[in-house]
Order: C-alpha cells, then structure tokens, then sequence
C-alpha cells in the first residue's frame, strides 16, 4: 500500500494538473467567466482531494483484502475511476447549481462533463503516476498473470 506522503503527492499533483486543464477549457465550453469556473473548480478540486485521499484508501484496503496486492488490471482501473466520479458527482452537483445560480439539470450536465473528462484524466494519470512511482510488491506481480 501506499505511503501517507505518497498518497497526499498523488491527490495534490492529480488536482493541480487537472485545473490547470479544466478551467479555462471549461470556461470556454460554459461560456462562464474564467472566475466563476475557476471558484467551482478550486472547490471542486478541494472536495475531490479530500474525496480522492479517503476513496483511494479505500479501494485500495479492499483490493488488498480481496486480491492481496493493489496492482489493478484495466478493467479494475476503469471500475476504479467510475466509482471514484459517481460518489464525486453526487457530492458536487448541489454546490455548481447554487454557486452558479443554474439549475440542477444544469449543473448536472455540467458535472456529467467533468467527470467525463476525469474520468479519461484519471485513468491516465493514475496508470502514469504507477508507473512513474511503482510500489516494491508489484514487482513480484509482474512475474504472474493477473486473473481479476
């Protein structure tokens, strides 16, 4: 499993990329001000890291129970993002459709189209960030076949 430290450089720098990214994209998909895009995606950001430390531990506690290793095939890592978007979903909907004064239709498609994106985002860092810092025990694994 992952260190404290470990998981804390995982949330920050998967957030600080992903603003990057996503506010002036979405502010020009929106055609909201770049300052109204950048307060529900620093909030959002905030949520989802608190999110992201707490799930990830998570995910990973159970897959250690169940498979005795973290090391996730492709499709545990698609399983793994879309849970992570869905909880994020119902956590983010309410506060976009306040803070923009948009309805929660609205702020439903908005957030189905952050999530999209992360979703994509997610997948993709979190293979690179394994394979950029790969833990000692999946070395072991790499010598055997997944089955899950």
């Amino acid at each position: 499993m992952r260190s404290p430290l470990d998981r804390i450089r995982h949330a920050l720098s998967f957030e600080i990329i992903a603003l990057l990214l996503i506010i002036p994209l979405g502010a020009v998909v929106f055609q909201f001000p770049i300052h109204d895009i950048g307060a529900v995606g620093i909030v959002s950001a905030t949520l989802a890291t608190l999110w992201n430390l707490i799930y990830n531990y998570g995910f990973d506690a159970l897959l250690q129970r169940w498979r005795g290793s973290t090391l996730k095939t492709p499709k545990l890592r698609v399983l793994h993002a879309v849970l992570f978007e869905g909880g994020l979903l119902v956590v983010l909907m309410p506060f976009i459709a306040w803070y923009l004064q948009i309805s929660l239709w609205q702020a439903f498609v908005m957030d189905v189209s952050f999530a999209l994106f992360y979703m994509v985002y997610a997948f993709g860092f979190n293979w690179a960030y394994d394979r950029l810092f790969p833990l000692p025990e999946w070395q072991k694994a790499a010598q055997k076949p997944l089955t899950h």
